[in-house]
């Protein structure tokens, strides 16, 4: 997407809020993978979905600076809760002020860890998850979550196209690439799953868990 799309389809979308926009140049400014952040058109995708879906439970791996999270907890009704984890302790002095300081902070439950060992431990089903961790771990998380999932549940996985490397041989030998793409034909192999990979930004797979 060329920039002047991307300037066409943001000025014709919901706008993004003030307090979103801060945390998101303060991520730029402050952080060093400022790219990482979810930005305007993810997070209205992220806050859409979740009313579209209605989740009652939320799970979030890979906090980062809590972009993603404030977006989906946005869209959440009355009584709705997002559990997010975050692997890197380094960025909890950064995102948790901004996290506890949002407008929606009664609806989030930011924790540090690993979520693959600490989110079954908390015994609840989830109606929807978004995997944006470590890459290399993808297919871990993705078996660690789906059973945490109800039937029909949802989850959602960023940068599954990892700006083209899944189709670029120069790459094949990179392990977050590696990861991607074992990720993908997992998923696309899982009779348990049916799934969409949006050319999104860095590629977002929707994934539906099936009902038996």
């Amino acid at each position: 997407m060329n920039c002047q799309l991307e300037d066409y389809i943001l000025s014709h979308i919901e706008p993004e809020p003030d307090y979103l926009y801060r945390l998101w140049r303060a991520t730029n400014v402050h952080t060093i993978h400022g790219r990482m952040v979810s930005g305007h058109l993810q997070g209205r995708l992220l806050k859409m979905l979740v009313q579209m879906i209605r989740p009652k439970n939320i799970l979030e791996v890979g906090t980062f600076s809590g972009y993603s999270a404030i977006c989906m907890a946005e869209g959440l009704e009355e009584g709705g809760r997002l559990y997010t984890f975050e692997v890197n302790d380094e960025m909890e002095d950064f995102t948790r002020p901004w996290i506890e300081q949002s407008p929606v902070a009664d609806k989030i439950d930011f924790r540090i860890g690993d979520a693959n060992q600490l989110a079954p431990a908390l015994g609840i089903t989830f109606d929807m998850a978004f995997i944006d961790g470590d890459k290399r771990t993808y297919v871990e998380t993705y078996e660690t979550i789906l059973p945490l999932l109800r039937e029909g549940g949802f989850l959602l996985a960023d940068n599954t196209l990892w700006d083209g490397h899944v189709v670029d041989d120069s790459y094949s030998h990179d392990h977050q690439t590696q990861g991607i793409n074992l990720f993908n034909d997992h998923v696309a192999a899982d009779p348990r799953a049916e799934q969409v990979i949006l050319p999104l930004r860095d590629g977002l797979t929707i994934i539906r868990k099936k009902q038996h």
